[in-house]
């Protein structure tokens, strides 16, 4: 059988969906292990994949089973595929990612991919990324490491650093949904589209998009023009000034740039939230409650159509040797000309019985890469502040993301980091706990 550990398998809504893309493989014998710290979100997780299983598993060849542990080198031990998809902190340390940097007038929407969101949230996954990485090594050395977890190329990283020989992707569902919203917009059915995309992950950039042959920007083009509202959106507005389409939501791209947060007029005019992701976060806490409740009730949970989700295609096309192609993150060995050997970046990627292989792609586009390059900075030197255990280089990651640098001088970069880093508290590597004076040369 298949043996497939989902760290963090309390996320109980992307394990119901994970789960279902995987029994949905009729030719795969499955062995599931649910692995997460929080025995109540464990025990609703199990729920939800013995009730999935069952329900997809009527008319299967094949084999599922389901078990469930708080124990982690139980959960890994003899795994052939481990799906990491872990929040260190949880609601709260969202919170005060978000929260902290409000008060000094600094606003993100999601802050969870880069700037000081995605840095302090890097900060507290990286311990206990390095101790999966021990574990895998220990008790599964050859299973393939599958992260879903954010700041997706930070942690994808900080893996290389601390364990350069484990497979390692990094996957995300942006680049899917980019293409087959866009699809939608033009009216073609996205299963008839070839598109590929290639930069950092939530920040990369569609480069082949075609419908039968037929390139689909100018269709594209035209259907903005057609209506002024699409213009008021920041991806549209991105597109349009570098002229290829991010392949990420506009709240996130919103943040990775200095155009568009450190102004009431432009919150406005692209109708950004600032905060959202906390009301993201309380929604995905109620769904959780619901389907805890649906599952005491002995309801039917609700399921999504269709296989989309790429873990389960790549651990579907490595076991039945199957060829696919999904968009993953991986380091730079020759992959992207114009971004830093060694950085990780988001690929088109092969995937077979022979393997995962990354496609190089040469150069991106000049504009793209120099846009890719403030964000590969901060990722940098996050994780060389992990490495090296200065706590400086915190400071300075934050002080070269456009978004905090746009809003906040120097000062107030080092102040608002020496706040963040009390909040947060144990949950940060030891050496990083340290306030560092903004005035000390």
């Amino acid at each position: 059988m298949t043996r497939v550990t989902f760290v963090g398998a309390g996320s109980v809504v992307f394990t119901r969906q994970l789960v279902a893309d995987l029994v949905r493989f009729d030719d795969l014998d499955l062995d599931l292990v649910l692995f997460d710290v929080d025995e109540r979100r464990l025990r609703v997780a199990d729920g939800t994949a013995r009730q999935v299983a069952e329900r997809l598993g009527g008319a299967r060849r094949s084999k599922v089973s389901v078990t469930s542990t708080t124990d982690r080198r139980r959960a890994l031990a003899d795994t052939d595929f481990v799906v990491d998809m872990v929040q260190v902190g949880g609601i709260e340390a969202t919170r005060r990612d978000l929260e902290i940097p409000a008060r000094y007038g600094l606003r993100q929407t999601i802050g969870d991919t880069t700037g000081v969101g995605g840095v302090f949230r890097a900060l507290r996954t990286f311990p206990f990324l390095s101790a999966l990485a021990a574990d895998v090594r220990d008790v599964a050395p050859g299973a393939v490491v599958l992260n879903y977890t954010n700041p997706m190329a930070m942690n994808v990283w900080w893996l290389h650093v601390v364990a350069p020989d484990l497979t390692t992707l990094g996957l995300c569902h942006s680049v899917y949904w980019t293409a087959h919203d866009l699809a939608e917009l033009v009216g073609v059915p996205v299963e008839r589209t070839r598109f590929r995309a290639a930069g950092v992950n939530h920040q990369s950039w569609l480069l082949e998009w075609t419908h039968e042959g037929r390139d689909l920007y100018p269709a594209l083009r035209a259907r903005i023009a057609a209506d002024p509202e699409l213009e008021r959106r920041v991806r549209v507005e991105v597109f349009r000034r570098i002229g290829y389409y991010p392949t990420e939501t506009s709240e996130h791209s919103s943040e990775y740039l200095p155009w568009f947060l450190r102004s009431d007029e432009q919150v406005e005019r692209f109708r950004l939230r600032p905060s959202e992701y906390l009301q993201i976060s309380e929604e995905n806490v109620r769904e959780f409650e619901e389907a805890e409740r649906t599952l005491a009730a002995g309801g039917t949970l609700a399921l999504e159509d269709g296989a989309t989700e790429y873990a389960p295609q790549v651990i579907h096309s490595l076991v039945t040797g199957t060829p696919r192609e999904v968009h993953a993150n991986v380091v730079n060995h020759g992959l992207v000309d114009n971004l830093p050997a060694g950085c990780v970046v988001e690929v088109p990627t092969l995937v077979d019985g022979n393997g995962v292989h990354p496609v190089p792609v040469g150069s991106l586009p000049v504009q793209a890469a120099a846009l890719n390059r403030p964000y590969v900075s901060v990722a940098e030197l996050t994780v060389e502040a992990a490495r090296t255990g200065d706590p400086r280089l915190v400071r300075q990651a934050v002080l070269v993301d456009p978004n905090a640098s746009s809003t906040l001088t120097p000062e107030q970069v080092w102040r608002m980091c020496d706040d963040l880093v009390l909040a947060h508290g144990d949950l940060l590597p030891e050496p990083l706990r340290a306030t560092v004076s903004p005035t000390a040369l």
